[in-house]
Parts: structure tokens; C-alpha cells; sequence
């Protein structure tokens, strides 16, 4: 290998590795943003249990829901559960 196959290797490694680190920022900002939404659900649904309406079972179902859906997902699931569908 010459030095001048050295230096583009070199330089593809480089740019590769910038768009690597890209993609990682990109997936790690939406998982921080998941594990943020689930945590604010979490809190609503204990704040909606301490109520004295009807309670919503905290459970990984009604967490994902929430988490993945933030208020609207706990809103879902006090309609949900106020017709009577679980």
C-alpha cells in the first residue's frame, strides 16, 4: 500500500465516522426523548390515580402508551378506560 492509499482510507474513515457519530446522536436524542415522555406519563398517571375518579392500572402497557403518546396517550387511556374498553 502506497502512502496515497493510506491517506484516502484514512480520509473515507474519517467521513464515515462523522456520519456514524451523526446517526448515534440522532437515535440517542430519540431514546433520551422516549425515556423523557414515559417518565411525564408515569407521573400523570400517578397524578390521575391520586384523584378520586376511576384508577388506571401502572402497568408496561399503560407506560408505553403514555410514554410514547405523552399527554395524548394519557388522555387515551382515561377515555379508554372511562367507556369501559379495559
Amino acid at each position: 500500500m502506497g502512502i496515497l492509499e493510506i491517506i484516502l482510507l484514512g480520509i473515507i474513515l474519517i467521513i464515515l465516522g462523522i456520519f456514524g457519530f451523526k446517526i448515534l446522536l440522532k437515535v440517542g436524542k430519540v431514546a433520551v426523548s422516549i425515556l423523557v415522555h414515559m417518565l411525564l406519563g408515569w407521573i400523570l398517571l400517578l397524578i390521575w390515580n391520586f384523584l378520586p375518579f376511576f384508577k388506571i392500572p401502572i402497568n408496561i402497557l399503560t407506560l408505553l402508551v403514555a410514554g410514547f403518546g405523552g399527554i395524548l396517550g394519557v388522555g387515551i387511556l382515561i377515555v379508554a378506560k372511562g367507556l369501559g374498553l379495559y
